[in-house]
């Protein structure tokens, strides 16, 4: 029924700050701008949003985001950490049991970034879809 994530938002005080960070450091792509939010395109169907406080349609009203992941495939990390160091600390890359890896790093707002390569790796991959269903 549900297969992925199709976007995610994060409220955000200085939006212009935030898109920076997540193009630069993460390489993603603007999609539009607006008056209070932006859209960046996450791989090759999801959006983030960084949305600047207030009140928007359907009721949604913003809040404290801590953490989310981001998927990635396995023997990218490495050069991921690399590139991300130039514009944050970077903790990992961590091997969790089953031989997964992630590793973290904080936006500029104070959100935890994962990225994990768990979804992308053979038996990892079949275990976690079967957790689902």
């Amino acid at each position: 029924m549900i297969d992925a994530f199709a976007e995610l938002t994060l409220e955000t005080r200085d939006p212009g700050l935030l898109e920076r960070f997540y193009c630069e450091a993460f390489g993603f792509k603007v999609l539009s701008r607006d008056e209070d939010r932006t859209w960046l395109g996450v791989g090759e169907r999801a959006r983030l949003g960084l949305w600047s406080p207030g009140e928007k349609e359907f009721g949604d009203s913003g809040g404290r985001h801590v953490h989310f992941a981001l998927s990635a495939s396995p023997g990218t990390l490495d050069g991921l950490v690399e590139r991300l160091r130039d514009h944050a600390s970077v903790r990992g890359p961590v091997e969790h049991p089953g031989g997964d890896r992630s590793l973290y790093v904080e936006d500029p707002e104070g959100n935890v970034v994962e990225v994990w390569d768990f979804f992308s790796r053979g038996d990892g991959a079949r275990e976690g879809v079967e957790a689902l269903r």
